[in-house]
């Protein structure tokens, strides 16, 4: 499974960097010789396998975000590159049909179109990356209201924020804006089901943002319940464990708990991602409750939806897949999954898997967007 993951990474950094050199090649053509050309093909495959080496040899930290970002600048290179060229066509189209012809004008102004386009490539380019930087920092707040099959007293306002991935790239500064929109949302409860930390505590603890999730948890009138994801479990769940509970994060690993809302039983149900293989399966954690009071579950990846579909489960909520997060590996997710992305009622209960509110690698997201939801739970 490794080596066909490895083979797939790269033959796509192999295509990414044709396309980005081909891209490029073009904007430069009007200032460059078929020497420098050729120049910028070589250049461009030799960054991509460069890069891919060191990250591979693991000669610096973090050296997958060096490659993911190098990816996604010839991502954004060839994406620009299509926009301009069905703009290109567009024009074209429309003064053949409009002429009849393309007339000695268009003919005598070719040369100021094709300036003009690659000015326009440029803006795009550059927009591309300031939409993707602002989609990945500046949340949304997704609002749903849904109706449970069981009596429930009252409604309880659930507000959502998966996949943190609290790190150097996102750190204090969310984790106050998410207060702040958990505040103002007045939410009862934050639910935060895996990938809470990126990959470890380094940056958590260089940077005190235990002070910062502790006023967060204080915030809530029932506090903050979590679960953990992969990135979670890769070699340092002690340490994450430990900040998360002395921050005051109540965590449900393959554990049940139940509040009292309203005077009124509800049940939260948390699992390990599986990650961990000796998780407890969901229908011994549904054991130790009453299934005829609502049920709430926390479950990283939203991979077991349709069996919990069939169980006495009124509302699963989950992250992982992050939409995407870059174009178009949205669609992608929502190939490979019953429910990628969003929200539907399924079987017997209702399921919600968030994009995330943080993002994974590097600060960027096209296609996808970082949010939080608000859910207002109501019964019959």
């Amino acid at each position: 499974m490794r080596y066909a993951f490895f083979i797939t990474i790269f033959v796509l950094l192999q295509l990414f960097s044709l396309g980005a050199a081909l891209s490029l090649q073009w904007w430069l053509q009007p200032w460059t010789t078929t020497t420098l050309q050729t120049a910028v093909m070589v250049t461009i495959f030799i960054i991509t396998n460069s890069l891919l080496l060191l990250s591979v040899k693991r000669v610096f930290a973090n050296s997958y975000r060096w490659v993911s970002s190098w990816m996604l600048f010839m991502h954004f290179m060839v994406l620009t590159a299509l926009l301009i060229s069905l703009l290109y066509g567009g024009y074209w189209l429309i003064v053949t049909l409009s002429d009849g012809t393309i007339s000695n004008a268009s003919v005598s102004n070719a040369s100021v179109i094709a300036f003009g386009l690659r000015v326009l490539a440029l803006l795009i380019f550059i927009g591309l990356f300031i939409y993707a930087l602002y989609s990945a920092y500046v949340p949304v707040v997704r609002k749903k209201t849904i109706n449970i099959n069981k009596p429930m007293v009252g409604q309880l306002r659930i507000a959502v924020a998966s996949d943190l991935h609290i790190g150097r790239l996102f750190g204090s500064g969310a984790i106050d804006r998410l207060r702040r929109l958990v505040v103002q949302s007045e939410a009862d409860i934050l639910l935060m089901p895996g990938d809470i930390m990126d990959d470890n505590t380094e940056a958590f603890t260089a940077y005190d943002m235990q002070a910062n999730l502790t006023e967060l948890c204080a915030s809530l009138p029932y506090g903050v319940y979590a679960t953990l994801g992969n990135h979670d479990l890769y070699g340092h769940e002690q340490p994450i464990s430990y900040s998360l509970r002395s921050a005051g994060v109540h965590l449900l690993n393959d554990d049940v708990v139940c509040l009292t809302h309203q005077d009124q039983p509800i049940w939260l149900v948390g699992r390990f991602d599986n990650h961990k293989r000796e998780r407890v399966a969901t229908t011994e954690l549904l054991a130790q409750v009453n299934v005829d009071e609502p049920i709430i579950l926390l479950d990283h990846r939203p991979s077991d939806i349709v069996e919990h579909s069939q169980l006495p489960i009124d509302l699963q909520v989950a992250g992982h897949t992050h939409n995407g997060q870059v174009f178009p590996a949205n669609f992608i997710v929502s190939a490979i999954n019953r429910l990628g992305y969003g929200y539907e009622a399924i079987g017997h209960g209702h399921f919600v898997v968030s994009s995330g509110y943080g993002f994974w690698g590097i600060p960027f997201r096209l296609g996808s967007r970082s949010e939080i939801w608000l859910i207002t739970l109501s019964g019959k």
